[in-house]
């Protein structure tokens, strides 16, 4: 599965993009340095119901951004057709 196929499903399991579970993160400090992924988890486990494989590709996003491949943070739906995600 790649990186991608992980966020569109956090996607379809939230109804939530990754880009604004990224900005609920951040509204609750979330992404602030010393933050443990557990904590990250927990959170995304109590009020998405999202498992650990999930939860830790946004862990991934909250904490260092996105990885060396592209990925598309926008929601599935609005993707561009035939270009790279950026």
């Amino acid at each position: 599965m790649t990186f991608q196929a992980y966020l569109d499903a956090v996607e379809s399991k939230t109804g939530l993009t990754p880009r604004q579970l990224i900005a609920i993160a951040h509204e609750k400090g979330l992404d602030a340095p010393g933050v443990k992924a557990g904590e990250i988890l927990t959170w995304l486990k109590d009020d998405y119901e999202l498992g650990r494989g999930h939860g830790m590709a946004m862990v991934h996003l909250i904490q260092k951004g996105a990885p060396n491949e592209p990925v598309w943070l926008d929601g599935k739906g609005t993707k561009p057709t035939g270009e790279a995600p950026s």
